[in-house]
C-alpha cells in the first residue's frame, strides 16, 4: 500500500484559503442603503395630476349615473368629429 502525502497538504492549503476568503468579506464595508429623492416641480406634478383626476373621476361619475338612470344619449355626429379632429388634426 502507497500513501501519498502531498494531497494532504493541498487539503490543508484550500481550507486556509477559505478561511482567509471569508475573514475578508467581513472586513468589507457596509453597503449604504438607497435614498430616493423628489423635485418640488415632481410634487407640484403630483398635486395638479391629482386636481385633474379628481375633476375626472367626477364627469365618469355624472356619466355612469346618467348611463344607470337611462338619461344619456349619445351623439354619434359629435363622437365622430371628435374622432375626426383627433386623427387629422381639423
Amino acid at each position: 500500500m502507497n500513501i501519498d502525502k502531498t494531497t494532504g497538504s493541498s487539503f490543508i492549503q484550500s481550507y486556509q484559503k477559505q478561511l482567509q476568503a471569508t475573514q475578508a468579506a467581513k472586513n468589507k464595508p457596509v453597503q449604504k442603503e438607497d435614498q430616493v429623492q423628489i423635485s418640488s416641480q415632481a410634487k407640484e406634478m403630483f398635486v395638479k395630476t391629482n386636481e385633474v383626476d379628481a375633476a375626472r373621476q367626477e364627469k365618469i361619475n355624472l356619466l355612469k349615473a346618467q348611463i344607470e338612470s337611462g338619461d344619456y344619449v349619445n351623439n354619434s355626429e359629435k363622437v365622430a368629429d371628435k374622432v375626426f379632429q383627433f386623427w387629422f388634426g381639423k
